[in-house]
């Protein structure tokens, strides 16, 4: 895969999570004190919308059940999250925000 252009910077504000599709595929892009994170955007319990989730710090809570996952690395923070999502490298070059996916 390569790195392919999915956003500007300013399109994930500050201390939230948005949707976006790189590659026809899912994903959730977080920007955590000004650092961006990008997971696979579809929760693994129900396959819920994690970019249209709440961010508190570098968790993020599924809109539908609640399960909870850390945007840096992935992991399950509580369930009913079953299983870990997958993160995206993604880097920053002139204000966009570009993801291996």
């Amino acid at each position: 895969m390569a790195f392919v252009p999915v956003c500007k910077t300013s399109d994930v504000p500050l201390g939230n999570i948005r949707a976006f599709k790189a590659n026809d595929k899912d994903i959730a892009i977080a920007n955590v004190e000004g650092k961006f994170y990008c997971i696979n955007g579809r929760c693994t319990h129900k396959g819920g919308p994690l970019g249209e989730g709440e961010l508190d710090g570098i968790t993020v809570t599924c809109p539908w059940h609640g399960g909870q996952f850390d945007v840096t690395t992935g992991k399950v923070l509580s369930p009913p999250a079953p299983t870990a999502v997958s993160c995206f490298k993604l880097k920053v070059e002139g204000g966009q925000i570009l993801v291996d996916a």
